[in-house]
Parts: structure tokens; C-alpha cells; sequence
């Protein structure tokens, strides 16, 4: 999440001595400039999902236009902003196009249909975009000129430096190059989801026409600018004019666009061809296959998840973006051999896909960078000598990432399950990991030792599929139980259970986090784990394992929330609870009212909406900070004036989630606390396997209260939801501490604490 500057009534005393009304977030907030979006209408109760996550990307892409992000994490958020656009295109107008040619005509919560919505959200990536292209070309391109890293446009280069990248391009470039010609003999090509490409236009010399009295008409061919090579070439200085070897890249230097190189050298592809006009484009291809939603009738759920890859990679296109005043001549062939409609279309100004400027925002310029973080191993855990499973027999452990560190908390806890002798038998939920996962490692290495291993590797996670299908085949090669998955869910719960023989018998051991078991993305998500061998989780868990990889009918958790079982009925209850209390405490019946604070990535579940709006409407007074899409109303009078969301964006990901309920007592500490892998969504906690535990321990409550609280004090990236759809960004009040929460925000606030 993420903050800017302004008042707050939270307390910066310990956490023993903070009250509840540190939870509340200030009213205080200044104009933002608002996207250009048509209003929400006005009548519905919800937003609509998809118009809100285009404003949260919107405020990714405030990050790189914000002069107070370091300079080449301006350039990352500008990649950032564009690769989450690419997914939310794939997805979401992927399922738009498919409800429209199946003539669905059901309006989306706010009232829009199908079509109206697919204009409304066209025209807002395209103000969006825009933005995105000014950023970069009037504000990122001359800051980083000013820092030695200046972005050249062919056009400016002398013709020395031509004829040096000349020779680059064909030494470097050619011979990965693979022109594809589309006449009689040569079909149209496959063009693959979200590369770039250009479509040629040329004709041969001297050729006639089939009567013989004029030209020929032109030709139509297809070059893709791979990949597998650079995206921007580093030109060398003027005495190294004469060398043609790839130069390393270096962290000063002028640089080229590869595909600006490519474009001024295509004489060289289509060798005595006249070349009459190029149009750099991508297409985006519908990523969502129908089959994904329901695989009850399949008999083999990796066939099942093997043939659905083959059937995206071939999907149907659902947009068409050109580079800017494109030949229409070129955009008529592609959309009549994609099957698209001219509104379909799109023209860019600017660079045509974002993503390549990675490759900028990697050079070695620490200076430009947020300063580099090592998180810290947390102080129960920093005794190497001691087992961990010791640690967790003295009390719970909750650890707090990337702040603390992943590596010797979660990544240790099954690296020593994996060595111990008296560890019996391993389980674990597999989402998402890296390539090179340590987990994996350590579980084929548990495996081959004869120790029993069970792992529900989750075969339908977006875009993870092909790994996690190499990850399920080599567990299994080494001897570990390996499912799929339920079928009907998808499994997200982020869970593992070691089973250890000790003097008084046996004793189960669990984390449950928030995020998943991914090393990589633990350094860049803030997440949340707790280790405990509390018997009244633990059996839970066994059961929730059970019902993952065996089959199990236990619809009733003592202590977890599990969806879809128990935990949107576990949820509302608390709810009601609250409402009670908020109720007593108007009549003076009971000394303290109704509290709720949740914290989680985004919230789509009309259910719970409802059951929010009563709750705000008896008085219970409720804070919730959703990072991403948020589809409930706020500070409606009437309706949900008691209701406050903010956003928190910066250098991390807000992704854990916490759920506090105030249990009537004044003291946040004594209320009930929950962490969670789900978000308040349907999809969540209907579509999904997912789990939420509760934090017992009064330290670990004091953690997540500090969190809670120290995002209500940020100033430096968090905004307000307005109750019309847009955000203000949140400003502090004059002669605030440069040392505090509002002016440090959230990320380097939790930083700053770690390390003391």
C-alpha cells in the first residue's frame, strides 16, 4: 500500500499503550488529480471491479510520475504500470469479448453492460497510456539524460554511429531474424500473444499487376523483434567507434531501442525489395479459457491443465495496438486475418511496450535506486544452533516480510524439517515458487530419505501452469505424494505441517502465511507467516491437508477459516458481532462500540458489502486498506459514512492480509486477529481453497496492530477512496517530524523498525 503527508490521531507510543482510536484513519485529504474516466453511476451500491483496478493502476503509474521516486524506479514503475495493464487486457477484456459474442446481456454491479463497459474501459487505458508516454518522454527521458543515460532516437545519430550499429545489427540481430512473407504461397502467420512485431508493406521492382498494365500490389510481410536478444543497445564511445563486438551493458551511455535499429536495417531482410511502409503492433490474445472455471468432469487434471496451455497459446486475439498514425492499408490486413474489429485497435505514442525499459531500470546505478534492503532474521530465530522447531514450542512466531527475512524464517523451517531425523512427514501447498525453489529442493531431498511427503502443487495458477506441471513431475520422480488440487477450486492457501517424533510422543508443526512459498517474490511483497504447534491450529490443519489430498466431507473448522467451507460465514458472523456491540454502545449498554479493520489486496464480494453497509449504518466504525480494486462504497451518508478505505502503494507490494474485529473492548489486543491468504472476494472465498488463521499470541497481536498503525499514520503513498470512485492522495499537515510515519511512509517507517 502506499502514503503521502498528513495528520493523524494515531499514537507513535508503544503498542501496550495504543487505543483503538489509533486505527482510524484522518479525514484529512487534498485534491488529486483524478483520471479522466467517466463517472460510476451513481446509483449502484458497488464499483465496478474492473474500472477500479484501472484506478489503481493509474496510481502505479503516479509512482513513476512522482519526482520522489528514485529515477530508475520511475522507469521500473513505468514497466510495472505496463505489464499489469498487459495482464488486465489478456484477462479481463479477454471475458468482456467473450460475453459479448455470447450475446450475455446481465448488467455488471454498477449498472454498465457488457458493450458500454468495454468502451468506458478502452477509453480509459488509452488516457491512461497517454499519461504513461508523457511521463516518459517530457519527464523520465530528460532526468535520466541529466544522469548520463540518455535514450537516443535513431534520427540523431551521426553516420558513424549508423554505420556502427549497422554493423551490430548484423553480427547481433540478423541471424535470429526471421522475416515471414504472406502471399499465395506463404500463409498468414501466427502472431504470438504480446510480442512485438512489424508489418511490412513492399513490392518488387518492375513487378506488374495480373493484367499487365500497372504495378503490382504490394506485398504483406511479418517481422518479430525477439526477445532472446537486447532491447536497448548501449552505443560506444568515439573510440570504440571501430569495434563491432556487443558491448556489455554499462551504467552510463547512450542507448538505442533494438527495434529502432532493427526497423532502419530492414533493406537488409528484404534484400532488393521496395519497402512502402512498416507499422510496429502487438496483439493481446483472451488468456482466460473457458474450460478454467469448472474442471468437475475432468478425468486427469494435468492433461486438463496441459491442454488448456496449448489452447491460450492459440487463444483468440481481443486487441490490436500499433505504434502511432499507423498505414491503414497494414491495419486492415491484420484485423481482417485476427478477426478484429476496427475498435479494436489502438495507436501508441511513445514506446510500444513499456516492459523493455526492465532492461534500464537494472542498470548498476545504486545512486538511482532505493537503497538497497537486507531483511533481518528475526531475534527468536537468530540462534542457528538452536532447532527451530524448539523456537516454536516456546511460543508462536510471526514474522513480517521482506522486513524479516524469508530465508531464515519459512525457507528454514522446511530445510530443517527436511534434515531432522525425527521429522516423520512433511506437507506443504504449492501456488507459486521460483524456478530454483528451495522448498522443492528441500522436499525431494525429504523424499529420497524416506521421510513421508505430501505437496498439493496448484497446477491452475495464472501463467505458472508450465512450472508448476515440472514442479509436480519432479516431486513425484523422487517418491513425495504429489495432488493437483480439489476439483472445483482453485487451492491458494499458503500452508505446511511438519509431523516430528518427540519424547512425549508426536507434535505437529505449521506456518500459515499470506503469501506464497516463493523466495524471489518474498523480497518484494510485504507477507505474512505465523509458525505455531498450538494443537487447536494444528488439527485443523491436518484436517484441511486431508481434505486437499484425500477426500474429505469435515465441514467444521474449530479454529481455522477455510474457504469455501467456513470461513465467508465465519467473516459475516464477526461482522454481526460488531454490530451488536455498536448497537449496545448507542443505548449505553456497553462501553465500547463496533470496530473493524481489515487489510488485504481487494475486495469484489457483494455478500460481505452488504453486510459492511449494516455495520456502518448500526455505527460500527470500519477501516479497511485494500491495495488494489476496491468495489464497496464508502463515506456514502446514509449508507457507509463510517466506512474509510485507503490505498497504500510504494517500493513493495502490499499483499499480506489481516483481519481485526474489536470483540467490544477497548484495547485492540484483546480483540480477535486473523492473518489469511484470501481476500474479500468472491472468487475467494467461494472458487478457492483458501485459509486463515488466528494470532493468539499478545506480541504477535502487537505486530499487526503496529502495521495497522503506522499505515494509518502514512503520508508518503496512501490515498482515500472518495465515495465518486477516484482517490485523494493523503498529505501531511505542516511541521510534522521528518522522522515520522507520515513523512517516511509505510515501507521505510517498518524498515527503519526492523532494523532497531
Amino acid at each position: 500500500m502506499h502514503a503521502d503527508r498528513a495528520t493523524s490521531t494515531a499514537s507513535t507510543g508503544s503498542h501496550e499503550e495504543t487505543s483503538a482510536p489509533a486505527l482510524r484513519i484522518s479525514a484529512g485529504a487534498s485534491p488529486a488529480s483524478a483520471s479522466s474516466r467517466p463517472d460510476v453511476h451513481e446509483q449502484s451500491r458497488m464499483f465496478n471491479r474492473d474500472l477500479s483496478w484501472l484506478e489503481f493502476n493509474s496510481r502505479v503509474l503516479q509512482l513513476a510520475q512522482d519526482t520522489r521516486t528514485p529515477l530508475l524506479e520511475r522507469v521500473r514503475f513505468l514497466g510495472i504500470f505496463s505489464n499489469n495493464l498487459d495482464e488486465f487486457v489478456q484477462k479481463r477484456i479477454g471475458l468482456l469479448h467473450r460475453r459479448i459474442v455470447d450475446g450475455v446481456k446481465a448488467p455488471e454491479l454498477d449498472g454498465l453492460q457488457p458493450a458500454e463497459l468495454l468502451r468506458t474501459m478502452r477509453a480509459v487505458i488509452r488516457d491512461l497510456q497517454l499519461q504513461q508516454a508523457e511521463c516518459f518522454e517530457l519527464s523520465v527521458k530528460p532526468a535520466l539524460a541529466k544522469e548520463g543515460i540518455v535514450l537516443t532516437d535513431y534520427p540523431e545519430l551521426t553516420a558513424e554511429e549508423k554505420r556502427w550499429l549497422r554493423l551490430w545489427f548484423r553480427r547481433c540481430a540478423f541471424p535470429v531474424l526471421t522475416p515471414l512473407a504472406v502471399d499465395p504461397g506463404h500463409r498468414f502467420p501466427f502472431i504470438s500473444n504480446l510480442s512485438r512485431n512489424f508489418g511490412v508493406l513492399l513490392n518488387e521492382p518492375g513487378a506488374k499487376g495480373n493484367e499487365g498494365d500497372g504495378p503490382a500490389p504490394a506485398l504483406f510481410a511479418r517481422l518479430k523483434i525477439p526477445s532472446v536478444i537486447t532491447q536497448w543497445v548501449r552505443l560506444p564511445e568515439q573510440h570504440e567507434l571501430g569495434e563491432v563486438a556487443n558491448l556489455k551493458t554499462a551504467p552510463k551511455g547512450r542507448f538505442v531501442p533494438v527495434s529502432a535499429i532493427i526497423a532502419a536495417n530492414l533493406d537488409d531482410l528484404f534484400p532488393g525489395m521496395n519497402i512502402q511502409e512498416v507499422v510496429p503492433f502487438r496483439v493481446y490474445r483472451d488468456s482466460e479459457n473457458p474450460g478454467e472455471q469448472g474442471d468437475e468432469d475432468a478425468d486427469n487434471l494435468l492433461e486438463l491443465v496441459q491442454a488448456q496451455l496449448k489452447q491460450r497459446r492459440f487463444a483468440h486475439p481481443v486487441r490490436l495496438e500499433t505504434g502511432p498514425s499507423p498505414s491503414p492499408q497494414i491495419v486492415g490486413h491484420l484485423l481482417e486475418e485476427l478477426g478484429l474489429k476496427p475498435a479494436d485497435t489502438d495507436e501508441r505514442v511513445g514506446l510500444l511496450d513499456y516492459t523493455t525499459l526492465f532492461e534500464l531500470a537494472d542498470l548498476d546505478r545504486p545512486e538511482l535506486k532505493f537503497r538497497r534492503w537486507t531483511a533481518v532474521t528475526p531475534a527468536r530465530l537468530r540462534d542457528r544452533d538452536q532447532s527451530i522447531f524448539d523456537v516454536i514450542r516456546q511460543g508462536d512466531v510471526l514474522v513480517h516480510h521482506p522486513f524479516e527475512s524469508f530465508e531464515a524464517s519459512a525457507t528454514r523451517f522446511i530445510q530443517e524439517a527436511a534434515k531432522d531425523p525425527d521429522v516423520l512427514a512433511i506437507k506443504q501447498t504449492i501456488y507459486r515458487t521460483s524456478k530454483d525453489s528451495p522448498f522443492v529442493q528441500s522436499l525431494i531431498r525429504a523424499a529420497e530419505s524416506g521421510k513421508q511427503v505430501a505437496v498439493l502443487v496448484e497446477l491452475r495458477a495464472r501463467f505458472d501452469e508450465q512450472a508448476n506441471v515440472r514442479i509436480a513431475s519432479a516431486l513425484e520422480k523422487a517418491g513425495a505424494h504429489v495432488a493437483y488440487g480439489v476439483l472445483g477450486y482453485k487451492t491458494h492457501c499458503k500452508a505446511a505441517m511438519v509431523v516430528r517424533r518427540e519424547d512425549g510422543g508426536v507434535r505437529t508443526y505449521a506456518h500459515l502465511g499470506t503469501g506464497n512459498y516463493h523466495p524471489r517474490t518474498a523480497q518484494l511483497y510485504t507477507d505474512l507467516g505465523l509458525f505455531t504447534c498450538d494443537p487447536s491450529i494444528v488439527d485443523d490443519l491436518t484436517e484441511l491437508f486431508n481434505f486437499l489430498t484425500g477426500r474429505s466431507r469435515l465441514d467444521t473448522y474449530e479454529t481455522l477459516l477455510v474457504a469455501p467451507i467456513n470461513m465467508k460465514r465465519r467473516f459475516i458472523a464477526m461482522i454481526q458481532r460488531e454490530i451488536g456491540f455498536a448497537k449496545a454502545f448507542a443505548k449505553g449498554e456497553h462501553p465500547v462500540g463496533g470496530r473493524i479493520v481489515a487489510k488485504m489486496n481487494a475486495f469484489a464480494d457483494s455478500d460481505l458489502s452488504e453486510h459492511l453497509y449494516a455495520a456502518a449504518q448500526a455505527g460500527v466504525q470500519i477501516t479497511l486498506f485494500v491495495r488494489g480494486f476496491c468495489c464497496l462504497r464508502p463515506g456514502v451518508p446514509g449508507l457507509s459514512e463510517n466506512i474509510r478505505i485507503v490505498s497504500v502503494l510504494g517500493r513493495f507490494l502490499e499483499h499480506s492480509r489481516i483481519f481485526h474485529f474489536g470483540c467490544g473492548k477497548a484495547d485492540p489486543l484483546d480483540g480477535d486477529w486473523f492473518i489469511s491468504s484470501a481476500d474479500w472476494m468472491y472468487r475467494n472465498l467461494n472458487n478457492r481453497v483458501e485459509a486463515g488463521t488466528p494470532v493468539i499470541g499478545r506480541s504477535a497481536r502487537a505486530k499487526l496492530l503496529r502495521i495497522l498503525q503506522v499505515m494509518a499514520m502514512d503520508r508518503r503513498g496512501a490515498w482515500e477512496l472518495r465515495p465518486d470512485g477516484r482517490y485523494d492522495k493523503l498529505v501531511s499537515a505542516a511541521g510534522v517530524d521528518s522522522d515520522s510515519p507520515e513523512l517516511l511512509g509505510t515501507f521505510e517507517t517498518l524498515m527503519r523498525e526492523a532494523r532497531s
